[in-house]
């Protein structure tokens, strides 16, 4: 297993949209393997595929996010789709490991249900509430191109915008 880097933004990968999954493989379950020490050495509750440079439908959650124990493994969710999500709503502060030391108040359904393949092929069904249902929709929304930045105002956009570009030349000088 190995930690891979994260795309921040800026970097265009990050809205290209990620293709369906067709292979399960020992080298899918490497990438997933690799993004859940990559996810926990940065600290974060998901990570989907497409931030670490691979463009294909797969993410996975912090399980205790997801409703189990800290010792079980992330929950591993491969070319999911959402089924539903409640009328309902909740807003709360969001990050992003591609967008490092910014939060945003995100408006999302309070809970969602999604639908996915796990490492096998296998599909099965998974309901979140609160924190694990805004996670799922994040990480759907990375797997569509869609961002953090684009869920706010044009003001907020552009300070996002300069904040990133001068941690990436901050980090680009050292």
């Amino acid at each position: 297993m190995a930690v891979r880097p994260i795309v921040r933004f800026p970097d265009p990968r990050l809205r290209q949209l990620s293709a369906p999954v067709t292979v399960f493989d020992e080298r899918l379950r490497q990438l997933a393997a690799d993004m859940k020490d990559t996810m926990y050495l940065s600290e974060g509750a998901g990570l989907a595929a497409i931030q670490v440079g691979e463009p294909i439908c797969l993410f996975i959650i912090d399980p205790e996010v997801a409703g189990r124990t800290a010792e079980d493994p992330p929950l591993v969710l491969v070319n999911p789709e959402i089924v539903s999500i409640s009328a309902e709503e909740q807003t709360g502060d969001e990050g992003c490991l591609s967008f490092p030391g910014i939060f945003v108040p995100v408006k999302r359904g309070l809970r969602a249900r999604v639908r996915a393949q796990d490492l096998d092929g296998q599909t099965f069904e998974v309901e979140g509430e609160g924190l694990f249902a805004r996670a799922l929709q994040h990480e759907t929304d990375h797997l569509r191109g869609r961002l953090l930045i684009d869920m706010v105002g044009p003001v907020k956009r552009q300070i996002i915008k300069r904040k990133m570009r001068k941690e990436n030349e901050a980090e680009a000088a050292s």
